[in-house]
């Protein structure tokens, strides 16, 4: 089976799929570490597109299971509509920003790049490059597998709890 969690920076699409992996013992993947190139300072750097559609289908393909967080939109039909089921988070401008700081501040020892927390507060109204909501919710609607839409400041057993369900009754469905 293979699950996409994706929404915002700072929506908990990271945090969501590496719970779930951990409890159930799927592998998973992050799509920045397809999607980036290695760089210190970190996200510096795009990946060739080809190559990094290449790296995540030969990485999925290598399990049976499989969880993945983050953005694949504009990455290739082959990924996108590969999927049994995708969670679409959104929580708040306001605290996803909030996390954000933090993240960066954990993850890297320093603030957060002024551009990046710009660039993410302006999700829900369209920022000019990459990722929006108006984006996301097109995207989703293109998509053939069934999606789940978990909103607000839920706490991460809340939507583990609610992505577990969608999942243990998917795989009880006759195919």
């Amino acid at each position: 089976m293979r699950i996409l969690i994706t929404g915002a920076a700072g929506s908990g699409t990271t945090t969501l799929g590496k719970a779930f992996a951990c409890e159930y013992g799927w592998n998973f993947l992050d799509a920045d570490d397809f999607y980036w190139l290695p760089t210190s300072p970190p996200f510096q750097q795009r990946r060739d597109h080809s190559e990094r559609l290449t790296m995540m289908m030969d990485s999925i393909n290598s399990s049976e299971n499989v969880v993945i967080s983050g953005s694949v939109m504009n990455w290739g039909r082959e990924l996108e509509d590969g999927f049994d089921l995708i969670v679409f988070l959104y929580l708040d401008a306001i605290i996803r920003v909030e996390r954000l700081k933090k993240r960066e501040q954990q993850r890297h020892g320093r603030a957060a790049d002024a551009a990046f927390l710009q660039w993410a507060s302006e999700y829900d109204s369209g920022p000019s490059e990459g990722r929006s909501l108006a984006k996301h919710q097109q995207w989703l609607s293109e998509r053939r597998c069934p999606i789940i839409k978990m909103e607000g400041d839920l706490s991460v057993a809340e939507r583990l709890q609610t992505l577990t369900s969608a999942v243990f009754q998917r795989a009880e469905l006759p195919s």
